[in-house]
């Protein structure tokens, strides 16, 4: 049996810092809208032979839409091709993106820790910009994502 060698990347989406926050219908993001914007990035930048190489074994296994973190799976090969695609990506359903790698991993247990690590962080500054405005209900739904990232697997 041949194991598949795969990197795990997780990345960090930083939205448009120059929106405007009250009357914004800001994208919220989730696995479709990456993954699409990176296929469509693939596509416009390594041509049609280029995608159909990385589509093997990419995936989106994980995106949080509190903090904007997200888990992509992609074959050890192609890596490297994704990376440079995933940087070139410009916007998300015409919101304007900035992908930042945070870790790189061959296993899905190195790229668990480091996601955990970073979103108990970046959840903590969360609350701390939230303030008085934080519920409950904002809490479940972080555990909620917290929970998700414990049970990956290949």
């Amino acid at each position: 049996m041949v194991a598949f060698k795969n990197r795990y990347m997780v990345m960090e989406v930083f939205l448009n810092p120059n929106r405007d926050k009250v009357g914004d219908d800001s994208v919220i993001i989730t696995q479709f809208n990456v993954s699409k914007a990176v296929k469509e990035s693939l596509l416009e930048n390594f041509g049609e032979c280029g995608l159909a190489s990385s589509l093997g074994s990419f995936q989106v296994k994980y995106v949080n839409s509190i903090t904007n973190v997200c888990i992509i799976r992609v074959s050890r090969e192609e890596y490297q091709k994704v990376w440079s695609a995933i940087t070139m990506v410009t916007n998300i359903a015409n919101c304007p993106v900035v992908f930042n790698l945070l870790n790189l991993s061959g296993s899905i247990r190195a790229c668990k820790n480091a996601a955990l690590k970073c979103e108990e962080s970046k959840f903590e500054q969360y609350k701390l910009m939230i303030g008085d405005h934080f519920s409950s209900a904002d809490s479940d739904r972080m555990n909620s994502y917290l929970d998700r990232i414990k049970v990956l697997e290949h």
